[in-house]
C-alpha cells in the first residue's frame, strides 16, 4: 500500500516541502515554499513533479505557523492533493546523542530544545514548523532526520578538536553537516563511489565528506555549519585569532560576530555583490572583485580535496552535487585545474554538457555529477519509521 509523505524544511525565513507517494515505486507529487515568512512580501509557490505551477500567492506570512496553514490550505484544499500519512522534517543538528531518525514525541522536543545553541540559526525555525503542524493536524505521525547522523560513524580522531578535552564531554566536537545529501549520493552510487571517494556537496552551503568503502572518515564541516569551506555568506574556516582581534580592537559582540561570520562573508564578502555565484559567473569578466570570489572559493575547495584525500590514502572517485556542483561547469573546471597529481582529468565537452561522469575515459579518478535529493531521504525514513522499521533504516 503506498503511502504519501509530506517533507518540510523549515529555514529562519522560509520553508520548503514535497510530498511523495512511497510504495512499490517512489514519485514526487509535488513541491513547493513559504518564501520571506516574517517579512512583508512573502510569496507562496506550488508545482507539480513535471514543474507545472499548480499555485501562486503573495501575501504576508508572519510565523511558521501562518506558513503551515497556508501550505496545507494551498496543497491538500485548494489543489485537492492527498493528504499525507506522515510528515517528515529535516533538522540540521542532533547534538551528540541523535544518530539515527526517530519520532517526533514531546521527549524528543524538549530534548531538541535544549540543542538550540548549537545551531541557532536553523533549530527554532525548525522546532517551529514541527510545533505548527502538531498543532494543527495532530493526527499526522512525524519524524526527524537529522543532518548530523550521517558523519557520526566517522572515527574519534576525525570528529576531535585541540581543544580542553572537558568541552568534548559537553557535546564540543566536529559533527559534519548535509548528511541527508550525503545520504542520498551514497545509496545512489553505491558501489560506483569506489573504495576511496571525496563528496563535494556546494551550494550556498558548502562542505566535502571523505569516504572509505562507503564510510565517512572526515568532513569539512565542525560544530557548527560555519566551518570548512567558503560559501555564500559564510565565511567558513577562519584563524581563531581574527575573532579575538575583532573582540579586542574592535569591539565586537558575539551577535556582530554571528552577522559577519554567517551573512556578510564568503562569495558576498569578497565580491561585493552577490552570493549567488550564477550571478557572480555573469559579472566575472567585468567586474574584479566577482572573479576574485570565483577563484577563492575554487582555491580553497581544491585544498580541502587535498587534505580529504590524504585522510583516505588516494581517490578513486569525486562527486559534485548541491546547486553549484551541479550546474557550475566552471567552478567544477576551476577546482579540478591542478589536480592531475590525485589522477582528476576532466573531459571539457561532458563538463559543460553536466554529464553523468564528467572525467575522461583513462582518468585514473572518475568525477561525477549527481543531483541530490534530501527530500527522498526523508521521505523514505519516515515511511520505515512510521510503516515499517523500528530504527527507520532504508533497506
Amino acid at each position: 500500500m503506498p503511502h504519501h509523505i509530506l517533507c518540510i524544511n523549515s529555514g529562519s525565513s522560509s520553508m520548503k516541502f514535497a510530498l511523495y507517494r512511497l510504495g512499490v515505486s517512489e514519485e514526487l507529487i509535488a513541491e513547493g515554499a513559504v518564501e520571506r515568512i516574517g517579512l512583508p512580501g512573502g510569496w507562496l509557490w506550488l508545482k507539480d513533479a513535471a514543474g507545472k505551477r499548480l499555485s501562486d500567492r503573495h501575501d504576508d506570512f508572519a510565523t511558521h505557523k501562518d506558513a503551515v496553514l497556508a501550505m496545507f490550505s494551498v496543497a491538500f484544499e485548494e489543489n485537492k492533493l492527498t493528504a499525507p500519512d506522515g510528515v517528515g522534517h529535516r533538522i540540521v543538528h542532533g547534538g551528540p546523542d541523535h544518530v539515527k531518525p526517530e519520532k517526533v514525541t514531546p521527549e524528543l522536543m524538549h530534548r531538541l530544545r535544549s540543542l538550540i545553541s548549537l545551531a541557532p540559526l536553523h533549530l527554532p525555525a525548525e522546532l517551529k514548523g514541527i510545533d505548527a503542524v502538531a498543532q494543527h493536524y495532530p493526527h499526522v505521525s512525524q519524524t526527524v532526520c537529522f543532518d548530523t547522523a550521517y558523519h557520526s560513524r566517522m572515527p574519534e580522531r576525525a570528529k576531535m578538536l585541540p581543544v580542553v578535552r572537558s568541552l568534548r564531554h559537553e557535546g564540543v566536537y566536529r559533527y559534519g553537516f548535509h548528511g541527508l545529501s550525503y545520504e542520498y549520493v551514497t545509496l545512489t552510487l553505491k558501489e560506483g563511489l569506489g573504495a576511496r571517494a571525496i563528496i563535494a556537496h556546494l551550494g550556498n552551503g558548502a562542505s566535502m565528506s571523505a569516504l572509505k568503502e562507503g564510510v565517512p572518515q572526515d568532513t569539512t564541516m565542525g560544530l557548527s555549519a560555519l566551518g570548512g569551506l567558503m560559501m555564500g555568506t559564510r565565511s567558513g574556516d577562519l584563524d581563531p585569532g581574527i575573532l579575538l582581534y575583532l573582540m579586542d580592537e574592535k569591539g565586537y559582540d558575539a551577535r556582530q560576530l554571528e552577522r559577519l561570520l554567517n551573512y556578510r562573508s564568503g562569495l558576498m564578502g569578497i565580491s561585493g555583490i552577490s552570493s549567488d555565484m550564477k550571478t557572480l559567473m555573469e559579472k566575472r569578466d567585468t567586474e574584479p572583485h566577482a572573479a576574485q570570489a570565483i577563484e577563492l572559493f575554487c582555491y580553497i575547495a581544491r585544498k580541502h580535496i587535498g587534505a580529504l584525500t590524504a585522510t583516505i590514502g588516494g581517490l578513486d572517485t569525486l562527486v559534485f552535487t548541491g546547486g553549484i556542483g551541479e550546474r557550475a561547469a566552471l567552478v567544477r573546471q576551476l577546482i579540478c585545474r591542478g589536480l592531475d597529481y590525485l589522477g582528476i582529468r576532466l573531459d571539457p565537452e561532458k563538463n559543460e554538457a553536466h554529464a553523468d561522469i564528467i572525467s575522461m575515459e583513462n582518468s585514473p579518478c572518475t568525477v561525477r555529477v549527481i543531483h541530490t535529493n534530501e527530500d527522498l531521504i526523508i521521505a523514505r525514513h519516515t515511511v520505515n519509521l512510521l510503516f515499517g522499521h523500528e530504527d527507520g533504516e532504508i533497506l
